[in-house]
């Protein structure tokens, strides 16, 4: 067998003998010299030629294979629908066989997306004209792929026809989701449900909403409207001073830092706290008087808790806020926002209190605080949130699966157990008693979130929390933006929320 050539990119270098007889007008190895240059110079050409033909080689093959998805999927991708010259688009369709998203091919073979419940599911489902969002978005290469059986494809290509793409599974509840969009009504907002033990979203709801339907003749006025944002998916990317539902994480902080004597804390609340140029007040002024820790988060005394966040390590704080994923992504594949936490071991007393209360600079998602939520109810464990069940073939045989999955404990049990107890008490005698009147138990947080935008202020109405403390079934993050305090519109959307669940 011939032995290949050694030499790079296989050139085959010329031998050169050294002459080193003086020649006239020259010095000896003169011309040695010069082809040893030339020999440098056609290596390191060769190298290049190499790495760039291998780079191309690389960049092919990931194209072709693991980037093809995501660059199908990418709602910036002007070419990612070439396969629907082929596939009919499949269908979006629930657990129990609920269409949510479907084509229609009419008699001459023209195709239609119809989603049969309208502004309902606009923003998780999403829409495929005008560009691409939700799931129609982010499931787009699997609902134009197909996984048919070779003889469905060829009784498809002998009579001429479409293949039909793949279905996409999702694990929303239509009765729960219908519940969640109706109690929102007219509030601009979001309702995320998710189920505490296994991370799958059952609802989910933002408004000001649209129907995809009607998508095409309303973009122009949608995309000019940025008073409403009716595109934004507030649920997931809409950033909110989390305002005293945050008060979960300080709680969990001063657990932390306190783990024999929380039990013995005490405060003395007349009102209000001040520091510096910032005054702290509890709602309206109230004076709780004394109050132990469980008191305190029960009643959500803001003055209590701005004093603990005088107290608290920074650091330490801010190790527990970023452990549940403030300043980086989710553990989800769904479009997301990131959350914001901002407090360092060099921030001022004014920025511990407000922190502390869940306002300052803090920012985070309906989704993310109804993750929170979940990791308390599933007794530490936070599991990675997700919306697609499988992926299936238009026959019915499963592509893909998704099941759940951990994530990481963020919290002993016993952690989870003293902050579900406090949950506990909100509803029983805190700010969330309305929630006690339903014929199942529940446990939460309300928030009361002040912002300032241009010189304009409000407060967000907040609750989050689960129901059946002792066996969670449902956690849930519910915002009104201008909504008041956190009993006043979100507690009473929550409670219909739940209704929905317990009487089916």
């Amino acid at each position: 067998m011939r032995k290949r050539d050694k030499t790079p990119g296989g050139f085959r270098v010329r031998e050169i003998r050294l002459d080193t007889t003086e020649q006239p007008g020259g010095s000896p190895g003169r011309v040695d010299r010069e082809d040893r240059s030339r020999n440098t110079e056609l290596v390191i050409v060769t190298y290049l030629f190499v790495l760039l033909f291998a780079l191309l080689i690389g960049t092919v093959v990931w194209i072709n294979t693991i980037g093809h998805g995501s660059l199908v999927s990418n709602v910036n991708n002007t070419k990612k629908d070439s396969s629907a010259d082929k596939v009919i688009r499949g269908s979006i369709v629930t657990e129990n066989g609920t269409q949510l998203a479907v084509t229609n091919v009419d008699a001459d073979g023209r195709e239609s997306r119809y989603y049969p419940y309208g502004q309902m599911f606009s923003h998780v489902v999403g829409y495929a004209t005008n560009g691409k969002g939700g799931l129609e978005a982010s499931m787009n290469n699997d609902l134009l792929s197909t996984h048919s059986s070779l003889m469905s494809q060829l009784r498809s290509e002998e009579n001429s026809e479409k293949l039909h793409g793949d279905n996409v599974i999702v694990t929303l509840d239509p009765k729960l989701q219908e519940a969640a969009w109706y109690a929102l009504g007219s509030n601009r907002g979001a309702v995320v449900v998710m189920e505490p033990d296994s991370g799958k979203i059952l609802a989910m709801v933002s408004k000001p909403d649209f129907d995809p339907n009607t998508i095409s003749q309303e973009w122009e006025s949608m995309v000019a409207d940025t008073a409403n944002s009716a595109l934004l998916n507030r649920a997931s990317q809409g950033r909110y001073p989390p305002g005293s539902t945050f008060k979960i994480l300080t709680t969990l902080a001063y657990l932390r830092e306190h783990p024999t004597d929380f039990e013995s804390f005490s405060y003395d609340c007349t009102g209000s706290l001040t520091r510096g140029d910032v005054t702290i007040n509890c709602y309206n002024w109230e004076v709780h008087g004394p109050e132990d820790l469980e008191g305190a988060f029960a009643h959500s005394c803001n003055t209590a808790y701005a004093n603990i966040g005088l107290g608290l390590d920074n650091a330490k704080f801010r190790n527990v806020a970023e452990s549940f994923c403030f300043n980086s992504t989710l553990p989800t594949t769904f479009p997301h926002s990131e959350s914001i936490f901002r407090l360092t071991s060099g921030s001022p007393e004014e920025e511990q209190m407000t922190t502390a209360i869940g306002q300052g600079d803090t920012l985070v998602t309906p989704l993310h605080m109804c993750m929170i939520a979940s990791t308390v109810a599933n007794g530490g464990i936070m599991m990675k949130p997700y919306c697609v069940s499988r992926v299936e073939t238009y026959d019915g045989e499963v592509v893909e699966e998704t099941k759940p999955a951990i994530y990481k404990e963020l919290m002993s049990a016993d952690e989870a157990q003293v902050l579900t107890r406090y949950m506990k008490a909100t509803v029983s005698y805190g700010t969330a008693q309305e929630l006690g009147w339903g014929w199942y138990s529940s446990a939460g947080k309300t928030g009361s979130a002040e912002y300032e935008t241009n010189g304009t202020t409000g407060t967000h109405s907040w609750f989050v929390g689960f129901s059946n403390p002792d066996d969670p079934d449902l956690a849930i993050a519910v915002i009104a933006e201008d909504g008041g305090t956190g009993s006043e519109t979100a507690v009473p959307i929550a409670h219909a929320v739940f209704d929905a669940w317990y009487s089916y």
